[in-house]
Protein backbone atom coordinates (compact mmCIF):
# COMPACT_ATOMS: atom_id res chain seq x y z
CA UNK A 1 0.00 0.00 0.00
CA UNK A 2 1.63 3.06 -1.41
CA UNK A 3 -0.22 5.04 1.08
CA UNK A 4 1.24 2.93 3.90
CA UNK A 5 5.09 4.05 2.68
CA UNK A 6 4.32 7.95 2.47
CA UNK A 7 3.62 7.60 6.18
CA UNK A 8 6.94 5.89 6.98
CA UNK A 9 8.52 8.48 5.04
CA UNK A 10 6.15 11.11 6.89
CA UNK A 11 7.52 9.80 10.03
CA UNK A 12 10.81 9.76 9.78
CA UNK A 13 11.39 12.81 7.55
CA UNK A 14 13.41 14.37 10.93
CA UNK A 15 16.11 11.76 10.73
CA UNK A 16 16.09 10.91 6.25
CA UNK A 17 15.93 13.17 3.38
CA UNK A 18 12.79 12.16 1.59
CA UNK A 19 14.27 12.44 -1.33
CA UNK A 20 16.67 9.45 -0.15
CA UNK A 21 13.65 7.78 1.48
CA UNK A 22 11.35 7.84 -1.90
CA UNK A 23 14.09 5.85 -3.56
CA UNK A 24 14.91 3.24 -1.20
CA UNK A 25 11.81 2.21 -0.88
CA UNK A 26 10.69 2.75 -4.34
CA UNK A 27 7.82 5.83 -4.50
CA UNK A 28 8.40 8.91 -6.06
CA UNK A 29 9.04 12.11 -4.50
CA UNK A 30 6.33 13.93 -6.66
CA UNK A 31 3.76 11.45 -5.21
CA UNK A 32 4.76 11.67 -1.09
CA UNK A 33 4.68 15.26 -1.88
CA UNK A 34 1.33 15.31 -3.54
CA UNK A 35 -0.13 12.82 -1.15
CA UNK A 36 1.40 15.50 1.91
CA UNK A 37 -0.39 18.29 0.39
CA UNK A 38 -4.09 16.76 -0.08
CA UNK A 39 -6.46 17.45 1.69
CA UNK A 40 -8.54 14.48 3.86
CA UNK A 41 -10.66 12.44 2.31
CA UNK A 42 -14.17 11.74 4.02
CA UNK A 43 -13.33 8.40 5.07
CA UNK A 44 -10.64 9.32 6.44
CA UNK A 45 -12.31 12.17 8.54
CA UNK A 46 -14.71 9.95 9.58
CA UNK A 47 -12.24 7.27 10.83
CA UNK A 48 -10.48 10.27 12.88
CA UNK A 49 -13.45 10.98 14.44
CA UNK A 50 -14.62 7.61 14.63
CA UNK A 51 -11.17 6.97 16.69
CA UNK A 52 -11.83 9.51 19.23
CA UNK A 53 -15.14 7.85 20.00
CA UNK A 54 -13.17 4.64 20.89
CA UNK A 55 -10.64 6.44 22.65
CA UNK A 56 -13.42 8.08 24.50
CA UNK A 57 -14.84 4.73 25.54
CA UNK A 58 -11.85 2.74 26.22
CA UNK A 59 -10.80 6.11 28.35
CA UNK A 60 -14.52 5.87 30.25
CA UNK A 61 -13.84 1.84 30.51
CA UNK A 62 -10.66 2.60 32.53
CA UNK A 63 -8.89 0.72 29.28
CA UNK A 64 -9.84 -2.76 30.22
CA UNK A 65 -12.58 -2.74 27.08
CA UNK A 66 -11.54 -4.36 23.73
CA UNK A 67 -13.40 -4.57 20.46
CA UNK A 68 -16.54 -6.07 21.35
CA UNK A 69 -17.53 -3.96 24.35
CA UNK A 70 -16.09 -1.04 22.47
CA UNK A 71 -18.35 -1.57 19.27
CA UNK A 72 -21.74 -2.20 22.10
CA UNK A 73 -20.83 0.85 23.77
CA UNK A 74 -20.53 2.90 20.23
CA UNK A 75 -24.03 1.20 18.89
CA UNK A 76 -25.88 2.16 22.42
CA UNK A 77 -24.62 5.42 21.65
CA UNK A 78 -26.15 5.42 18.46
CA UNK A 79 -23.03 5.02 16.30
CA UNK A 80 -23.76 2.07 13.88
CA UNK A 81 -20.56 0.67 13.01
CA UNK A 82 -19.31 -2.87 12.18
CA UNK A 83 -17.17 -5.53 13.94
CA UNK A 84 -13.78 -4.87 11.65
CA UNK A 85 -14.01 -1.25 11.70
CA UNK A 86 -13.80 -0.88 14.99
CA UNK A 87 -10.88 -3.42 14.78
CA UNK A 88 -9.60 -1.76 12.49
CA UNK A 89 -8.92 1.60 14.07
CA UNK A 90 -8.01 0.17 17.70
CA UNK A 91 -4.93 -2.11 16.00
CA UNK A 92 -3.93 0.98 14.08
CA UNK A 93 -4.00 3.10 17.03
CA UNK A 94 -2.72 0.59 19.68
CA UNK A 95 -5.93 0.72 21.48
CA UNK A 96 -6.36 -2.66 23.41
CA UNK A 97 -8.46 -3.92 26.24
CA UNK A 98 -7.06 -6.48 29.28
CA UNK A 99 -7.62 -10.14 28.93
CA UNK A 100 -8.35 -12.54 32.25
CA UNK A 101 -5.46 -14.63 32.42
CA UNK A 102 -6.23 -16.16 36.19
CA UNK A 103 -3.96 -18.84 37.61
CA UNK A 104 -6.39 -20.09 40.68
CA UNK A 105 -5.47 -19.39 43.82
CA UNK A 106 -6.76 -21.79 46.67
CA UNK A 107 -8.28 -20.41 49.32
CA UNK A 108 -10.50 -23.57 50.03
CA UNK A 109 -10.12 -24.19 53.77
CA UNK A 110 -11.98 -27.40 54.23
CA UNK A 111 -12.56 -29.23 57.41
CA UNK A 112 -13.40 -32.94 57.54
CA UNK A 113 -15.49 -32.97 60.20
CA UNK A 114 -17.75 -30.10 58.81
CA UNK A 115 -21.19 -30.85 57.50
CA UNK A 116 -20.66 -30.63 53.72
CA UNK A 117 -23.96 -29.59 51.19
CA UNK A 118 -24.91 -32.12 48.20
CA UNK A 119 -23.94 -30.16 44.38
CA UNK A 120 -27.38 -29.03 43.07
CA UNK A 121 -25.54 -27.29 40.27
CA UNK A 122 -23.36 -30.07 38.83
CA UNK A 123 -21.33 -27.08 36.96
CA UNK A 124 -24.68 -26.23 35.22
CA UNK A 125 -24.71 -22.53 35.96
CA UNK A 126 -28.50 -21.31 34.15
CA UNK A 127 -31.36 -19.56 35.56
CA UNK A 128 -34.46 -18.75 33.82
CA UNK A 129 -34.80 -15.69 36.22
CA UNK A 130 -33.53 -13.62 39.33
CA UNK A 131 -32.36 -15.64 42.14
CA UNK A 132 -33.06 -18.71 41.61
CA UNK A 133 -29.03 -19.59 41.64
CA UNK A 134 -26.58 -17.86 43.82
CA UNK A 135 -22.75 -18.14 43.33
CA UNK A 136 -20.65 -17.28 46.43
CA UNK A 137 -16.52 -17.36 46.70
CA UNK A 138 -13.80 -15.31 48.68
CA UNK A 139 -10.72 -13.78 47.50
CA UNK A 140 -8.32 -11.82 49.14
CA UNK A 141 -6.34 -8.38 47.91
CA UNK A 142 -3.10 -7.88 49.04
CA UNK A 143 -2.04 -4.02 50.50
CA UNK A 144 1.03 -2.68 51.90
CA UNK A 145 -0.42 -2.98 55.10
CA UNK A 146 -1.18 -6.70 54.76
CA UNK A 147 -4.42 -8.69 53.26
CA UNK A 148 -7.60 -8.21 53.08
CA UNK A 149 -10.12 -10.29 51.85
CA UNK A 150 -13.61 -10.11 50.25
CA UNK A 151 -16.77 -12.24 49.76
CA UNK A 152 -19.24 -12.53 47.33
CA UNK A 153 -22.68 -13.66 46.44
CA UNK A 154 -23.42 -12.95 42.60
CA UNK A 155 -26.87 -14.19 41.20
CA UNK A 156 -26.51 -16.16 38.21
CA UNK A 157 -28.89 -14.87 36.03
CA UNK A 158 -28.01 -11.36 35.43
CA UNK A 159 -24.54 -11.85 36.90
CA UNK A 160 -24.84 -9.18 39.38
CA UNK A 161 -23.11 -8.98 43.00
CA UNK A 162 -26.22 -8.76 45.14
CA UNK A 163 -24.05 -9.23 48.42
CA UNK A 164 -20.58 -8.82 49.23
CA UNK A 165 -18.27 -8.29 52.34
CA UNK A 166 -14.96 -7.25 53.44
CA UNK A 167 -13.13 -8.18 56.31
CA UNK A 168 -9.59 -9.01 57.72
CA UNK A 169 -9.66 -12.29 58.35
CA UNK A 170 -11.55 -15.58 56.35
CA UNK A 171 -14.34 -16.50 58.88
CA UNK A 172 -17.58 -17.45 58.74
CA UNK A 173 -18.26 -14.28 59.74
CA UNK A 174 -17.15 -12.80 56.43
CA UNK A 175 -19.05 -14.93 53.93
CA UNK A 176 -22.98 -14.89 56.19
CA UNK A 177 -22.21 -10.65 56.26
CA UNK A 178 -22.07 -11.43 52.59
CA UNK A 179 -25.15 -13.77 52.30
CA UNK A 180 -27.14 -11.19 55.07
CA UNK A 181 -26.72 -8.31 52.48
CA UNK A 182 -27.78 -10.70 49.61
CA UNK A 183 -31.04 -11.63 51.30
CA UNK A 184 -32.01 -8.06 52.62
CA UNK A 185 -31.78 -6.59 48.82
CA UNK A 186 -33.53 -9.27 47.04
CA UNK A 187 -35.58 -11.64 49.46
CA UNK A 188 -35.65 -14.42 47.53
CA UNK A 189 -37.95 -17.86 47.83
CA UNK A 190 -36.39 -20.90 47.84
CA UNK A 191 -33.00 -19.96 46.22
CA UNK A 192 -29.53 -22.60 45.69
CA UNK A 193 -26.68 -20.71 47.31
CA UNK A 194 -23.21 -22.31 45.17
CA UNK A 195 -20.17 -22.63 47.15
CA UNK A 196 -17.11 -24.08 47.09
CA UNK A 197 -16.09 -26.76 50.29
CA UNK A 198 -15.15 -24.09 52.65
CA UNK A 199 -15.20 -24.58 56.00
CA UNK A 200 -17.04 -20.63 56.53
CA UNK A 201 -19.55 -22.31 54.11
CA UNK A 202 -19.68 -25.57 55.93
CA UNK A 203 -20.35 -23.60 59.76
CA UNK A 204 -22.77 -24.41 61.67
CA UNK A 205 -23.77 -20.99 61.99
CA UNK A 206 -23.90 -20.51 58.08
CA UNK A 207 -26.05 -23.85 57.81
CA UNK A 208 -28.35 -22.47 60.24
CA UNK A 209 -29.06 -19.12 58.48
CA UNK A 210 -29.52 -20.83 55.55
CA UNK A 211 -32.17 -22.85 56.77
CA UNK A 212 -34.04 -20.60 58.93
CA UNK A 213 -34.35 -17.93 55.81
CA UNK A 214 -35.19 -21.18 53.34
CA UNK A 215 -31.78 -21.00 51.32
CA UNK A 216 -30.73 -24.22 49.52
CA UNK A 217 -26.80 -24.85 50.48
CA UNK A 218 -24.52 -26.34 47.69
CA UNK A 219 -21.07 -27.43 47.47
CA UNK A 220 -18.68 -28.04 44.44
CA UNK A 221 -15.90 -30.28 45.33
CA UNK A 222 -12.40 -29.88 46.85
CA UNK A 223 -10.09 -27.82 44.60
CA UNK A 224 -11.70 -27.51 41.16
CA UNK A 225 -12.28 -23.90 40.44
CA UNK A 226 -14.60 -25.64 37.40
CA UNK A 227 -17.41 -26.40 40.47
CA UNK A 228 -17.67 -23.06 40.55
CA UNK A 229 -16.42 -21.23 37.80
CA UNK A 230 -18.71 -18.35 37.39
CA UNK A 231 -17.42 -17.06 40.82
CA UNK A 232 -14.10 -17.98 39.71
CA UNK A 233 -14.60 -15.90 36.39
CA UNK A 234 -15.89 -12.50 38.34
CA UNK A 235 -13.14 -13.06 40.58
CA UNK A 236 -10.70 -13.35 37.37
CA UNK A 237 -12.25 -9.89 35.83
CA UNK A 238 -11.77 -8.42 39.33
CA UNK A 239 -7.91 -9.51 39.45
CA UNK A 240 -7.00 -8.13 35.96
CA UNK A 241 -9.04 -5.20 36.10
CA UNK A 242 -8.61 -3.68 39.22
CA UNK A 243 -6.51 -5.70 41.61
CA UNK A 244 -3.37 -6.03 39.38
CA UNK A 245 -3.09 -2.62 38.38
CA UNK A 246 -3.38 -1.17 41.38
CA UNK A 247 -1.97 -0.93 44.30
CA UNK A 248 -2.78 0.17 47.69
CA UNK A 249 -0.75 1.95 50.87
CA UNK A 250 -3.63 0.83 53.58
CA UNK A 251 -6.70 -1.51 53.71
CA UNK A 252 -9.05 1.47 53.81
CA UNK A 253 -7.78 2.73 50.73
CA UNK A 254 -8.56 -1.38 48.90
CA UNK A 255 -11.99 -1.49 50.45
CA UNK A 256 -13.05 1.88 48.46
CA UNK A 257 -11.46 0.62 45.88
CA UNK A 258 -13.49 -2.74 46.14
CA UNK A 259 -16.59 -1.03 46.68
CA UNK A 260 -16.52 1.67 43.84
CA UNK A 261 -15.47 -1.23 41.62
CA UNK A 262 -18.31 -3.39 42.59
CA UNK A 263 -21.07 -0.63 43.04
CA UNK A 264 -19.62 2.26 40.88
CA UNK A 265 -18.88 0.00 37.81
CA UNK A 266 -19.06 -3.85 37.70
CA UNK A 267 -23.04 -3.54 38.64
CA UNK A 268 -24.56 -0.79 36.76
CA UNK A 269 -21.84 -0.14 34.27
CA UNK A 270 -19.69 -3.04 32.93
CA UNK A 271 -20.76 -4.86 29.85
CA UNK A 272 -21.42 -8.82 30.41
CA UNK A 273 -20.13 -10.90 27.13
CA UNK A 274 -22.82 -13.36 28.64
CA UNK A 275 -25.58 -11.27 28.61
CA UNK A 276 -25.71 -9.84 25.10
CA UNK A 277 -23.14 -6.90 26.24
CA UNK A 278 -25.34 -5.56 28.76
CA UNK A 279 -24.55 -4.60 32.63
CA UNK A 280 -26.18 -6.65 35.26
CA UNK A 281 -28.16 -3.86 36.44
CA UNK A 282 -29.38 -2.69 32.58
CA UNK A 283 -30.01 -6.45 31.56
CA UNK A 284 -32.40 -6.82 35.09
CA UNK A 285 -33.97 -3.45 34.13
CA UNK A 286 -34.66 -4.83 30.61
CA UNK A 287 -36.03 -8.10 31.28
CA UNK A 288 -37.54 -6.99 34.55
CA UNK A 289 -38.68 -3.52 33.45
CA UNK A 290 -39.21 -4.15 29.64
CA UNK A 291 -39.46 -0.12 29.05
CA UNK A 292 -37.60 1.78 31.42
CA UNK A 293 -36.29 5.41 31.22
CA UNK A 294 -32.59 5.68 29.74
CA UNK A 295 -29.90 8.28 29.98
CA UNK A 296 -28.26 9.41 26.89
CA UNK A 297 -25.91 6.65 26.95
CA UNK A 298 -27.83 3.48 27.36
CA UNK A 299 -27.60 3.73 31.60
CA UNK A 300 -30.80 4.11 33.72
CA UNK A 301 -31.96 7.58 34.72
CA UNK A 302 -32.08 7.66 38.44
CA UNK A 303 -35.52 7.51 38.87
CA UNK A 304 -35.13 3.97 37.55
CA UNK A 305 -32.29 2.87 39.44
CA UNK A 306 -34.39 3.58 42.70
CA UNK A 307 -35.51 0.16 42.70
CA UNK A 308 -32.58 -1.86 41.81
CA UNK A 309 -29.68 0.08 43.73
CA UNK A 310 -27.58 -0.97 46.84
CA UNK A 311 -28.68 1.19 48.75
CA UNK A 312 -25.37 2.90 50.73
CA UNK A 313 -25.57 0.73 54.11
CA UNK A 314 -23.55 -1.55 55.96
CA UNK A 315 -24.09 -5.23 55.37
CA UNK A 316 -26.59 -6.66 57.44
CA UNK A 317 -24.53 -9.15 60.03
CA UNK A 318 -26.09 -9.96 63.19
CA UNK A 319 -25.87 -8.43 65.89
CA UNK A 320 -23.21 -10.78 67.36
CA UNK A 321 -21.06 -11.21 64.37
CA UNK A 322 -17.90 -8.42 63.82
CA UNK A 323 -19.20 -6.53 60.98
CA UNK A 324 -16.09 -7.39 58.63
CA UNK A 325 -17.66 -5.72 55.52
CA UNK A 326 -17.45 -1.98 58.00
CA UNK A 327 -15.45 0.34 55.53
CA UNK A 328 -13.73 1.85 58.42
CA UNK A 329 -10.12 1.10 58.85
Amino acid sequence: DVHRVYELVNANQADAKVATMCRVLGVSTSGYYAWRDRAPSAHALADAALTERIRAVHADSHHTYGMPRVRAELIDQGVIVSRKRVARLMRSHSIRGISRRRGFTITTRSCRHDAKAPDLVQRKFEADGPNQLWVADMTYVPTWAGFIYLAIVLDAWSRRVVGWAIGETMTAELVLSALNMALQQRRPDDVIHHSDQGSQYASIAFGERCKKMGVRPSMGSVGDAYDNAMAESFFASLECELIDRRSWQTKTEARLALFTWIEGWYNPRRRHSALSYLSPMNYENKHINPSPPRGEHGLPTVGACVACATPPVDNPAPAHFERAENLSP
